[in-house]
């Protein structure tokens, strides 16, 4: 026999127990990957929607909402006067409730900005000029609105007619409402104000070059804040705090597993007294029992890794397909989210059995002659 087969055999002792432990192991990796990968997916995906649409500087105030706050349009020609800025150009999005759905994006861009221009038309056609009331929809968004060129569509209280459908390179574009900005801001009541500047540096620009021209829009601008488009949302107040929640709760989950496989050790290490002090009294020694407890504990945590992985990916493959957060965003499914994922599993095993470990380590040989 074996030092493996000894370890898979005192899993295997409790088959029940040793498969609830495994339960409560892999809810608490499940949580991590579901809530983990949600938030960072969020980010991503507007990382990625910004990338689509070309913007390598994005100008916004973004606090404790999901969605920046307006401020006066006037900051538009501020930016585009800075040394290093090609174009510039001036949004206002909205995350509101849209007929059937209850969440949707809302784009609203500057008519004739560079913001339009990844856009490409899977049928219909884009707007005639600023304040025809049309909007175009990104795939994602029609699909979610169960919507096709001509129908109508309900925007506060203003109805507009769709016109286009659009494909945006990108999973936040293709979940937008589009149409321009005046028309948005006549409609919303934000006359003269935006929330987001797009802006492009001058072709060739380094990663050094665009934090740089981000300190001199900033030293220009005090209205609002300049970042690099990959840093905008997981910058701002309310990413920050989705994201502690997400890692809070998984923590949580996490020391429920860590109580759970302590307890199933602890157990473990009761029912075999006998055997471990024969073992020690045939000459192991004590830290080999140590060794012996703490890998069977890493073994539940690995497997209860694998299976939490196995929920957790299905779970969010789910609730990507719900209104309320399709064409939102998509899921970071990562593989390096996986497998740091197994590892926190294997190191919850770990810890759980250090105490077990301890015990069994103590006990006298002398007892293998007793009962």
């Amino acid at each position: 026999m074996t030092f493996l087969t000894i370890i898979v055999r005192g899993l295997l002792r409790r088959p029940v127990r040793t498969g609830l432990t495994l339960v409560g192991i892999s809810i608490g990796i499940a949580a991590v990957v579901a809530l983990v990968g949600i938030s960072r997916g969020f980010e991503q995906s507007w990382a990625k929607g910004m990338q689509a649409r070309g913007t390598d500087i994005v100008v916004s105030t973004m606090g404790s909402g999901l969605a920046p706050k307006p401020f006066d349009a006037s900051v538009r020609d501020q930016i585009a006067a800075v040394p290093g800025v090609a174009a510039v150009c001036p949004i206002f999005v909205d995350l509101t409730s849209i007929e059937s759905s209850s969440m949707m994006i809302v784009s609203s861009r500057e008519w004739g900005g560079f913001s339009w221009q990844n856009l490409k038309l899977l049928s219909g056609r884009m707007p005639k000029d600023a304040m025809e009331p049309v909007v175009v929809l990104g795939q994602n968004a029609a699909e979610v609105l169960e919507k096709k060129l001509g129908d109508p569509i309900q925007i506060e209280a203003r109805e507009l007619t769709v016109v286009g459908i659009v494909d945006g390179g990108a999973l936040v574009e293709n979940g937008s409402v589009i149409l321009s900005l005046p028309l948005y801001q006549e409609i919303s009541g934000n006359q003269g104000k935006i929330n987001v500047v797009d802006v492009r540096a001058t072709a060739g620009a380094s990663e050094e070059a665009i934090k740089k021209l981000c300190a001199e829009i900033n030293q220009v601008v005090t209205e609002a804040k300049a970042l690099p488009a990959g840093e905008n949302v997981g910058n701002s107040q309310a990413y920050k705090f989705i994201s502690a929640m997400s890692w809070g709760t998984s923590l949580l989950a996490v020391i429920v597993g860590v109580l759970g496989v302590m307890n199933t050790m602890l157990m473990t290490v009761f029912e075999r007294k006998q055997e471990i002090c024969i073992l020690l009294a045939i000459g192991w020694k004590r830290s080999r029992i140590i060794r012996m407890v703490l890998l069977e504990s890493a073994l539940l945590g690995f497997l209860g890794g694998i299976a939490g992985v196995l929920i957790g990916s299905m779970t969010v493959k789910v609730l990507e397909t719900l209104p309320a957060i399709h064409g939102l965003l998509e899921p970071d499914l990562s593989p390096r989210l996986m497998a740091i994922s197994v590892a926190i599993s294997v190191i919850v095993g770990v810890i759980s059995g250090i105490y077990p470990a301890w015990r069994s380590s103590r006990l006298n040989p002398s007892l293998a002659m007793q009962g």
